[in-house]
């Protein structure tokens, strides 16, 4: 699948504004989903749809880079937000994996209020309300709560560092900081 070229220009820029916009977005909703599991819920399967598309974008937009890499003039500048643009595909990964989790325990969740609650005596069909219990315990949700503010935090660090140095790379020593001395 070709990325690099969209109606004739570069599908580069198009995928940097759209992840730099949709992954903040699905680490948002993924640290709302954790802190509300009533959001989770509410929100069902576009929680990982979201990270999917994310996932997807993400993959896109580093394909439709290194595709550019290859076409423009190489500087140090380049290279290394080529190399930091690959540092991301983890964290997205990472991103996309949880926002599952999280729905799953959503589920879970739910499954558990409509089995009163995991009460003894609930129903216990194919060990269903055992494992909506257990994914709905504490520890369970801490710990998923620190891994989606770690990899929150880190995918949003890593989009704005890259952002940084692609900006670097296209208008460091491009343009004049005083204008073009044309107006009064």
């Amino acid at each position: 699948m070709d990325v690099g070229l969209i109606n004739g220009l570069p599908g580069h820029p198009l995928f940097v504004h759209s992840s730099a916009v949709l992954v903040p977005l699905t680490a948002l909703a993924l640290l709302v989903c954790v802190l509300w599991p009533s959001a989770a819920r509410r929100l069902s399967w576009v929680l990982p749809a979201l990270g999917l598309v994310t996932l997807v974008l993400v993959v896109l937009t580093t394909e439709s880079g290194e595709w550019l890499e290859e076409r423009v003039q190489e500087t140090a500048l380049v290279e290394e937000h080529t190399e930091m643009g690959s540092e991301l595909t983890p964290w997205i990964i990472a991103l996309f994996v949880l926002t599952v989790a999280v729905w799953l325990l959503g589920r879970a969740g739910s499954r558990r209020d409509r089995d009163g609650g995991g009460a003894a005596g609930s129903s216990t069909e194919g060990g269903a309300s055992v494992m909506a219990r257990r994914a709905a315990s504490v520890p369970v949700r801490v710990a998923v709560l620190v891994l989606a503010l770690v990899v929150a935090v880190g995918t949003a660090v890593e989009v704005y560092r890259i952002g940084d140095s692609g900006a670097k790379a296209v208008w460091h020593g491009r343009f004049s900081t005083t204008g073009s001395g044309g107006g009064g």
